[in-house]
């Protein structure tokens, strides 16, 4: 008998951590993410694992979004060993992303450790290091899509186009049980049908048990069309009002899917007057990386670029300028109106985004433009909300910058793609939802029973479903 232990992102988004447990495979886990929201050092430190990362076999990793393998380096300085399964993408994207949160934890818990210095208190050693990160990456697996992989002699992995991000993959496990085939289905994160830049999430039609997201399980996305034509009003009235537009992005995918649709608007001739930033290192390197796979992306969306511009999101958008050193960072200051910046990160837990904020968030000509699920806890999820006033380096600031949102950017599926999705499966499967809060997944669940006839579960935080 197989069982499934729901560990993270279970009744919540963010820290997607599931254990697969068979005599086909042993102990195999589906993630192993990050928590987001909070103070970051904090948040990390207060990680545990309800389980012994020594009598892990096997990772397979959906996508390198943080939340779901921003725990991987703490995970073998516990003493994981084995062998960690992803696509050929996802493992070019990882040493970028691991490196930049690793890097900012050591910076951050040195900061904190320099305070406990003055005050006489105790310091903190680090809980893992670059030297975990390096243990990582040299246990990566590369998987191409649609291929097997062999977990154990009577299990396999085939990882199959998820259209979340680049690399990103939803998760099929087939296990030769004594019972017979048992056939699991992770969603990982589903992208939506329409994206630009992404494929169609691949749809599969056979499972026995599908653990399926369901951050967007409540709503719909806006089309395509009228996300642009909302972006046109927020920059043209931000425009009017002498401001500058912050944009929070997340580094892998809403930051190249932001400089397409600029890229859009620059063609049409109705970008001329701003001037337009690129402020993160770690999404300049993940923009080259992107640059590396556009042959593999939407080919719909790549015949918008020209034959120049086929292979740089870069070059699709001229007048953008990188600025990874703190200095350039800084100079955008200087500015007072006429700026769009996209920084990190996409929910201001950290990274620049939260500087741009000190300069401009008071001023009621700017505009903030969120164009990706915020997390509950998260300051950009506060700022959604209405949040009137905000604590950024030890100093209030009034929230006086219009907030807009834009839906139709988001890299999740929506309710109508997660039921497309759900409707492939012949049977219908046992299905479990993961990655969503009450709201949506209560949501999600009555429009699946009603339309579909599917009864679904939705397991608590250390929760085993046996299958």
């Amino acid at each position: 008998m197989a069982t499934i232990t729901f560990f993270g992102a279970a009744q919540e988004v963010t820290g997607s951590c599931h254990l697969l447990e068979s005599p086909a495979c042993g102990k195999v886990l589906l993630d192993c993410g990050l928590h987001q929201g909070g103070d970051a050092v904090e948040r990390i430190h207060n990680e545990r694992f309800a389980f012994n990362p020594g009598d892990i076999d096997a990772v397979v990793l959906s996508h390198a979004h943080l939340d779901h393998s921003g725990m991987l380096p703490l995970l073998v300085h516990r003493g994981f060993e084995g062998p960690i399964y992803c696509t050929r993408a996802t493992a070019d994207l990882l040493p970028i992303m691991l490196h930049d949160a690793a890097g900012l934890y050591l910076r951050d818990l040195e900061r904190d450790n320099l305070r406990a210095r003055r005050r006489g208190r105790k310091e903190r050693e680090p809980i893992y290091d670059m030297d975990d990160v390096e243990t990582v990456l040299k246990r990566l697996q590369r998987i191409p899509y649609r291929k097997h992989a062999d977990l154990g002699p009577k299990c396999r992995v085939t990882f199959h186009d998820a259209g979340h991000i680049l690399g990103s993959a939803i998760v099929e496990v087939e296990l030769k049980e004594k019972r017979g085939p048992r056939r699991l289905v992770f969603s990982g994160d589903l992208g939506r049908a329409g994206s630009v830049l992404m494929n169609a999430p691949s749809s599969l039609s056979e499972a026995d048990i599908v653990l399926m997201e369901s951050t967007y399980g409540d709503r719909n996305h806006r089309c395509e069309d009228e996300s642009l034509e909302e972006l046109r009003e927020v920059l043209a009235d931000t425009w009017r009002r002498g401001g500058s537009v912050m944009i929070p992005a997340f580094a892998v995918g809403r930051t190249q899917e932001i400089i397409f649709h600029l890229g859009r608007l620059h063609h049409a001739g109705e970008l001329d007057p701003w001037q337009i930033f690129l402020d993160s290192p770690m999404a300049i390197e993940v923009t080259q990386v992107y640059d590396r796979w556009l042959h593999l992306m939407d080919d719909d969306d790549i015949r918008e670029l020209s034959e120049s511009h086929r292979h740089s999101l870069e070059g699709f958008l001229p007048t953008l300028q990188l600025t990874p050193d703190t200095e350039q960072s800084m100079a955008i200051n200087r500015i007072k109106g006429g700026a769009i910046i996209i920084a990190g990160s996409g929910m201001c837990t950290g990274g620049r985004i939260r500087h741009h904020f000190k300069q401009r968030i008071w001023d009621s000509r700017n505009t903030i433009i969120f164009a990706g699920f915020q997390a509950q806890g998260t300051l950009g999820r506060l700022l959604v909300e209405g949040m009137q006033s905000v604590k950024l380096f030890g100093e209030e600031y009034a929230v006086k910058a219009q907030i807009a949102t834009i839906g139709c950017f988001s890299a999740h599926a929506g309710q109508r793609e997660l039921l497309a999705w759900a409707g492939n499966f012949e049977g219908p499967p046992r299905v479990v939802l993961v990655h969503g809060e009450a709201k949506a997944q209560d949501t999600l669940a009555e429009k699946l029973w009603e339309e579909q006839g599917i009864q679904v579960q939705i397991p608590a935080r250390g929760e085993t479903i046996a299958f």
